[in-house]
């Protein structure tokens, strides 16, 4: 059930709605409301939740239609929030640098950022990180990045009970790979899509700034495992190469610019499910994995993005994978 309410108090419950949560590729919602519905305690700063769950988030943008006969209520999510504010380098120092037990690291960066509204565990996970961030990455892409670091994801979901203040709860949760004890296949009666591209640039001549002989430029091969080193593994008839340019980037962190690119024109594997029928209590970063028996291809991709649907009363949820722009 769609709630609209305060840090201090629930209003009431949202009825005869539609609404839509993106939790984490467009990190928005929309509620929409007929307008013979509307109450005027709709208003900017007000939080929508579902109670117990990551769905939900804080009005931002009101928009009426009065052709359509509707109000459609819209803002950032949780996810969407933390991916508006933006890590930067201490004054004197090139980047931001974390060392400590990952729920007291997460608390340094976040909880100051949001008023008290979002809380991190006081859990002691028993895992230290030492880490450091890229430039100006944004909090969200930041603590995304490090949680993985060490095998971790983001855990996220609103509470609200009676007499205390409702709060964005956040930790850090171990990555669950069910791929390793649950392989999706024909014998689940699930269709999905997978490619294997191995014709993918495995070679990337990176220029970055300078002029001719003096341009700084050096090469990234990849590796068997799927690295990326210094020494060409692939060779002949098997390389695959590309020229990258990039003179706007600071050499420290052409690299890293370097292995991105690497990653979008180089070998990979997709695969697409029919997810929105899984049955495991999967969260953002989880893995799971396919398998088609006929050409023997198998893959295992992370969960992405969850989107969380109430039309016509019908909740759904939908699940997309890494790498996949659908």
């Amino acid at each position: 059930m769609v709630v609209l309410g305060t840090r201090e108090s629930e209003i009431f419950p949202i009825l005869n709605a539609n609404a839509s949560f993106d939790v984490n590729k467009e990190k928005e919602f929309y509620v929409m409301i007929a307008r013979s519905n509307w109450d005027n305690r709709f208003d900017y700063g007000k939080l929508i939740y579902v109670n117990g769950t990551e769905y939900g988030g804080i009005i931002g943008d009101i928009l009426t239609s009065t052709a359509l006969d509707y109000i459609e209520i819209k803002g950032m999510t949780w996810r969407g929030r933390m991916d508006k504010k933006v890590i930067m380098p201490p004054d004197n120092a090139d980047y931001k640098t974390v060392s400590g037990e990952l729920h007291a690291v997460m608390r340094n960066l976040i909880e100051s950022e949001f008023d008290g509204l979002f809380k991190v565990s006081e859990e002691d996970t028993g895992v230290n990180v030492n880490f450091q961030f890229d430039r100006f990455c944004t909090l969200y892409e930041g603590i995304v990045k490090m949680l993985k670091s060490v095998g971790y994801k983001l855990k996220i979901y609103y509470k609200k009970t009676r007499g205390v203040n409702g709060a964005v709860h956040i930790a850090a949760v171990p990555i669950v790979d069910y791929s390793k004890r649950v392989r999706f296949s024909q014998d689940n009666k699930m269709n999905f899509t997978m490619e294997s591209k191995r014709d993918g640039v495995n070679h990337l001549i990176v220029a970055g700034k300078g002029d001719l002989q003096d341009r700084n430029v050096f090469h990234l091969y990849l590796q068997k495992d799927g690295t990326y080193g210094t020494t060409p593994y692939y060779t002949g008839l098997e390389e695959i190469a590309e020229v990258y340019e990039n003179s706007s980037t600071e050499e420290s962190e052409l690299q890293t610019n370097a292995e991105k690119r690497m990653a979008e024109v180089g070998n990979k594997q997709t695969f697409g499910m029919d997810i929105d029928q899984l049955r495991e209590n999967v969260d953002i970063g989880d893995i799971v994995g396919g398998q088609d028996y006929l050409t023997k291809m198998h893959v295992s991709e992370p969960i992405d993005n969850i989107v969380f649907k109430i039309i016509d009363g019908v909740e759904s949820k939908t699940y997309s994978l890494e790498g996949d722009e659908s």
